[in-house]
């Protein structure tokens, strides 16, 4: 009986040395997401951290080794709201808990103040914040993953004026740092290029009665409005202005290419809504098919605009930490900085204010309420 008791010790003792021997050869990485997880942003919030675990399930299969350690990543996803002080509390919240890479914020508004926030705990920030400001704060390891609203207003602007031809437009933004940016580079793109700006009304970020608003423009007879904001406002705008029968189309930005446009707006958005996406679309090669059926296969559902860029960044990052032998941030962003990589979305490459190199944009339209590509840049 005590010989069986011993051997059953000497067993689990050997079982408890092997586990703790394993573990032992493990180094976690904590990769943290900062989204709307809840409120109208949800569907964006909740597509970009399908990338991010995505990537995250991909790259522990891979059993990267740093140091002689087995790397195992972990999700950590908090919800900002898309509110600039609840952003920074999540922000303070991932760097007291040891994040040194977090994957958003999705809001510009959010991604300003809480780069601070990251900087002083030595994160690594990966954004899709498109004003201007977000890489304007000198942080180093800062990385805007798409192309900004210079970027993607401006070339709105341009098919705007040299592809659909008119001449004057009207703009409304919904005051939010993203909303007013991309309106803003619009607006400076479209006067350099001859439009004339008939119109700027302002709204905000909560609201879905745009009528007072779209009466007073249709009286300036624009041929197109640019709204700078989010697709739960601009879907509500679109349906409003078929009711008041303005002819105008509407223009907008990044957010306006989501696939929930027309899920919100129906048939409103049919050849009427024409928005600049910073990326490419998922039928654009055999690349991003592949990518969009694996993602589907995942979730469910098809990614909806940034889902792959978040996918993107985290391999990219993933990749940086296995060439550079180092998980430490300052290493793998010097690394990311000096190489390029290939992703779904094209090539990943930054100058030294984490802006990306080629960002590729695609002016879209809608068709069957699902957006069509009309022209690269």
């Amino acid at each position: 009986m005590q010989l069986f008791s011993l051997k059953t010790t000497l067993v689990a003792t050997a079982a408890l040395a092997c586990a703790a021997s394993a573990l032992a050869q493990e180094q976690i990485v904590k990769i943290g997401h900062s989204g709307p997880l809840s409120g109208p942003n949800t569907f964006a919030g909740r597509d970009n951290d399908n990338g991010v675990r995505l990537a995250v399930e991909e790259l522990n299969a891979r059993k990267i080794n740093v140091g002689g350690k087995t790397l195992k990543f972990e999700v950590i996803s908090e919800d900002d709201q898309c509110d600039a002080k609840t952003g920074v509390a999540v922000a303070q919240k991932l760097v007291d808990s040891g994040v040194k890479y977090v994957m958003g914020p999705y809001c510009s508004g959010v991604a300003i103040p809480a780069s601070r926030v990251y900087d002083g705990g030595g994160t690594m920030v990966s954004t899709v914040g498109t004003n201007p400001k977000v890489t304007q704060g000198g942080y180093k390891n800062l990385f805007r993953i798409i192309a900004s609203d210079s970027q993607i207003g401006g070339n709105m602007a341009a098919y705007a004026a040299n592809v659909m031809k008119v001449k004057k437009v009207g703009v409304v933004d919904d005051r939010t740092a993203f909303g007013q940016g991309v309106a803003e580079e619009f607006a400076k793109e479209a006067q350099k290029l001859g439009l004339t700006i008939v119109g700027r009304e302002f709204t905000n970020d909560k609201a879905t009665d745009f009528m007072a608003i779209l009466t007073s423009l249709k009286g300036k007879q624009p041929e197109a409005i640019f709204y700078g904001g989010y697709a739960p406002q601009a879907a509500p705008m679109a349906r409003q202005m078929k009711q008041l029968g303005i002819t105008a189309k509407l223009l907008g930005g990044d957010t306006l290419c989501s696939p929930e446009m027309g899920k919100l707006a129906a048939d409103a958005v049919n050849d009427f809504v024409y928005c600049a996406y910073a990326g490419m679309l998922m039928d654009a090669n055999d690349t991003t098919k592949a990518f969009q059926a694996k993602f589907k296969k995942r979730f469910g559902q098809n990614p909806d605009v940034y889902g792959p860029a978040y996918y993107d960044q985290v391999m990219f990052i993933g990749e940086a930490m296995q060439k550079s032998g180092s998980i430490d941030p300052t290493k793998v962003g010097d690394w990311m900085r000096q190489n390029p990589y290939k992703g779904v979305l094209g090539e990943y490459g930054y100058d030294n204010k984490g802006n990306r190199l080629k960002a590729p944009t695609v002016v879209n339209t809608f068709k069957d309420g699902k957006p069509t590509p009309l022209a690269s840049h």
